[in-house]
């Protein structure tokens, strides 16, 4: 509880900086900043069928200029040891009433703990991994509420490790489906296939958020099931839940 606590003391204050330093932004070649941050029971990564099995701190941040957007997207654990962090360049290429396609490029780093003997001790060491990623997504808007979409992700491996990842998902996104005058849900299920150097991998999983309107927090829930895979780790099902806190839009014309 205390570490809940201290999260959402640190979002309280987060905010409270954004606000008193507005009219400092307003001088940034920006037309909005947004962001999310989450905790978790079962950090999730980018690809759902890894997860950092403990506890977790996510950040998604977006610097938004015109069609193009630096979107910084960072995982911590809960003793504030680093997971990812991911570092997206995103172009809007097409932006139709119907049909949208987006793409992005990332430079990015995977962290775990190693042990290593030094002076005849066991010590543990934080090791980084360095890679690169670009994606391709296309979304056609069939309603309102409802539309269909690919998310294609291709990641390289800069050091020791998978190489190569094929990340392919079809989905499915219902958004904004009132549940009462001011409770409404998003529902995003899909299907993907995924590679990792010369393993494969079918999965199934789903999102579920549950927010109220002109409230900063919601929550999230999210499961993960293998179809057919031979990637570690093969865990048949998975799922976490997670405390969203969205920063308000800054928004504003330029």
């Amino acid at each position: 509880m205390k570490k809940i606590g201290t999260f959402l003391l640190l979002l309280l204050c987060m905010t409270s900086y954004t606000q008193e330093n507005e009219q400092e932004k307003n001088n940034m070649f920006l037309d909005d900043f947004r962001g999310t941050a989450s905790i978790t029971h079962n950090g999730v990564s980018l690809v759902p069928s890894f997860s950092l099995g403990d506890p977790a701190l996510l950040f998604d941040l977006k610097f938004i200029k015109k069609k193009f957007s630096f979107e910084p997207d960072m995982r911590f654990s809960l003793e504030g040891k680093p997971w990812t962090m991911l570092f997206w360049f995103r172009y809007k290429a097409i932006e139709k009433e119907k049909f949208s396609l987006r793409v992005g490029t990332h430079p990015g780093l995977n962290f775990r703990t190693v042990n290593v003997i030094r002076n005849g001790q066991n010590e543990e060491l934080l090791e980084s991994r360095r890679y690169i990623g670009a994606e391709v997504v296309p979304n056609y808007k069939i309603t309102e509420r409802f539309s269909v979409g690919i998310y294609y992700l291709y990641g390289r491996g800069l050091d020791e490790g998978v190489k190569e990842t094929n990340f392919l998902v079809v989905n499915a996104s219902f958004t904004r489906i009132p549940l009462s005058k001011t409770v409404f849900m998003n529902f995003t299920p899909q299907v993907y296939y995924l590679t990792s150097d010369k393993l494969t991998g079918y999965y199934t999983s789903a999102f579920l958020t549950l927010a109220k309107r002109n409230c900063p927090f919601s929550l999230t829930g999210v499961v993960n099931k293998g179809i057919s895979t031979q990637i570690l780790p093969d865990d048949d099902f998975t799922w976490s839940i997670l405390l969203n806190y969205s920063f308000p839009s800054k928004k504003r014309k330029i």
